[in-house]
C-alpha cells in the first residue's frame, strides 16, 4: 500500500521523493524569443520550495514557429533545421533552459518538462501557413454557424501531414528531449492529449489516415511510439518519459479497447516511465472540470471572507467531484499493473488523494490549480502534521465568468469557459512572481 509521502523509482531510476507532483498548467510567462526568463525562475523557485515529488513545466513547443500560444516556451525553430543560425541558437536556448531547471531543482525536486506540439491547435497568428494535422479535418469549436466561424478565424483549415512533416515533427521531439536533457531536466512528458498533434493522431476523430499512421487503433498510436523510441536514443537512459494521455476521448466500451490497445503497443515498444491520465480538447475541455469553474459554495464564500486562508470543509461537491479521471486509470491499471500512472484533475483533499494511491488506482497525484492559490501546499497542508484531514482541503479561487462569456459559451462552445479558467490561474502564476 503507498501512502502521499512514499519515494517512487520509475523504470528509468528516476526516484521521485514522495507522490504528489505538480501538475502541467499554462504558464504564460515565456520571454523574448520563446525562451523561458526570469518570470519563469521565479515562479519555479516558489514552487520549489513546496516539498513537490515532481515538477511537471508546462507546454514546451518543439517549433517555435508552431506554439499553441504566444507565450509558451519553444525550441527555436533553426535547431531542428540545423539552419547555419542553429549553433548559436541553441547554445542561447541552452543556458536558459539550465537556469530554468536550475530553479526548478533548486530544492531537489526533480523537474520534468512537457514537451508538445498543438498540431491543428495553432492559431493563425502564430504560423506560416496552414496548421499541420494528420487529416485536413478543421477544428471546431461548436456545432453552430457561429461557433463554426469563429473556429475558421481563428485556426483555419489544417493541411494533412506528408511522412516527411510527421518524421520531421518526430526529429523535434527528440530534439527538444536532447537539450532538455542537457539543461538538467530529470525527464520530459510527451503531451498526447487535450487535442494536440499527438492526440490528434491517437484520436479516429481527428485521424481518418489510410497509410501506416491511420486506420487501426494501433496504426494510430504508430507517431507516439516513434516519438518515444527517437526521445529514448537521444537521451540518456536514466532520463524518465513519460505520456500524457486522454481518458474522455475513449468514454465508450470500443473506444476503451481501442485506447487500450494503444497503450499496449507503446508499453510492449518500451521505454515509458509513467503515464498520467488527463483528458478533453478544446472542443470538449473535459480537463478544466465540472462547468469549467472552481466557484465556492456561499458557505464556503462565508468562511473565505472571515480568514481568506481557511481551509474550507469537503463540501459533497467537492467529494463528488474529486479525480476526474479515476475510472478510466483503474481499467488502465487492470490491463497494465506494472505501469506507473499518474491521475490528475480534480483532486482537492488530502484524504481523496490518500484513497486513490491506497486503492491502487495510481501511482502518482497531479495538482494543478491549488498549486497557484497556494505554491507551498504539499509542506503547508498535505504533508502537515499539524492539519487533520477534515480541514486538509487544497484552497482554490473564485472566478466570476461575466455574463458575456456566458453567452459565449453558448454561441461558440465550452472552451470559452475554460479559456476563461485558464487565463484567471494563469492571472494567479503572475501574482507569485510579483509577490516574490
Amino acid at each position: 500500500m503507498s501512502s502521499l509521502s512514499s519515494p517512487l523509482t520509475l523504470p528509468s531510476g528516476l526516484v521521485l521523493p514522495n507522490r504528489l507532483s505538480k501538475a502541467a498548467m499554462a504558464e504564460d510567462l515565456a520571454e523574448s524569443g520563446a525562451h523561458p526568463g526570469t518570470a519563469l525562475n521565479t515562479v519555479y523557485n516558489k514552487w520549489a520550495t513546496g516539498n513537490w515529488g515532481m515538477l511537471l513545466t508546462g507546454n514546451v513547443m518543439v517549433d517555435s514557429s508552431h506554439r499553441g500560444s504566444p507565450s509558451d516556451v519553444a525550441l527555436p525553430s533553426s535547431i531542428a533545421t540545423s539552419s547555419p543560425s542553429a549553433p548559436s541558437d541553441r547554445a542561447t536556448a541552452l543556458a536558459l533552459w539550465t537556469a530554468w531547471a536550475n530553479a526548478i531543482q533548486s530544492n531537489g525536486t526533480p523537474a520534468v518538462m512537457q514537451v508538445n506540439h498543438p498540431g491543428r491547435q495553432c492559431p493563425r497568428n502564430l504560423r506560416k501557413g496552414a496548421a499541420l494535422a494528420p487529416s485536413a479535418i478543421p477544428l471546431q469549436l461548436g456545432t453552430g454557424l457561429f461557433a463554426r466561424f469563429i473556429s475558421w478565424v481563428v485556426f483555419g483549415s489544417p493541411r494533412e501531414m506528408s511522412k516527411d512533416d510527421i518524421q520531421h515533427v518526430v526529429a523535434e521531439f527528440a530534439e527538444t528531449a536532447r537539450l532538455a536533457s542537457d539543461a538538467g531536466f530529470k525527464g520530459v512528458e510527451l503531451h498526447a492529449a487535450h487535442g494536440y498533434l499527438l492526440a490528434q493522431f491517437l484520436s479516429e476523430r481527428s485521424n481518418q489516415r489510410t497509410d501506416e499512421y491511420g486506420g487501426s487503433a494501433v496504426n494510430r498510436a504508430r507517431l507516439l511510439r516513434e516519438v518515444v523510441a527517437a526521445v529514448r536514443s537521444a537521451v540518456p537512459k536514466e532520463f524518465a518519459v513519460g505520456i500524457k494521455l486522454n481518458s474522455v476521448d475513449f468514454q465508450a466500451k470500443s473506444g476503451l479497447s481501442d485506447v487500450l490497445a494503444q497503450i499496449g503497443s507503446i508499453v510492449d515498444a518500451g521505454g515509458v516511465d509513467f503515464l498520467e491520465i488527463s483528458g478533453g480538447t478544446y472542443e470538449n475541455p473535459e480537463m478544466a472540470g465540472p462547468e469549467y469553474s472552481d466557484k465556492p459554495s456561499e458557505s464556503e464564500k462565508s468562511a473565505l471572507k472571515q480568514s481568506p486562508t481557511t481551509q474550507l470543509p469537503v463540501s459533497s461537491r467537492t467529494a463528488a467531484r474529486e479525480a476526474f479521471f479515476i475510472d478510466f486509470a483503474r481499467d488502465v491499471r487492470a490491463a497494465y499493473p506494472s505501469l506507473p500512472l499518474m491521475v490528475t484533475g480534480g483532486f482537492r483533499t488530502r484524504a481523496g488523494m490518500a484513497a486513490a494511491l491506497e486503492s491502487n488506482a495510481c501511482d502518482i497525484v497531479g495538482v494543478g490549480r491549488p498549486a497557484c492559490v497556494t505554491p507551498e501546499l504539499p509542506r503547508e497542508i498535505v504533508f502537515n502534521e499539524g492539519v487533520g484531514d477534515e480541514k486538509a482541503v487544497l484552497p482554490m479561487k473564485e472566478v466570476r465568468v461575466p455574463w458575456v462569456a456566458q453567452m459565449l459559451v453558448r454561441w461558440v462552445g465550452k472552451g470559452v469557459g475554460a479559456g476563461i479558467m485558464t487565463k484567471a490561474y494563469q492571472d494567479s502564476i503572475k501574482a507569485l512572481v510579483k509577490a516574490a
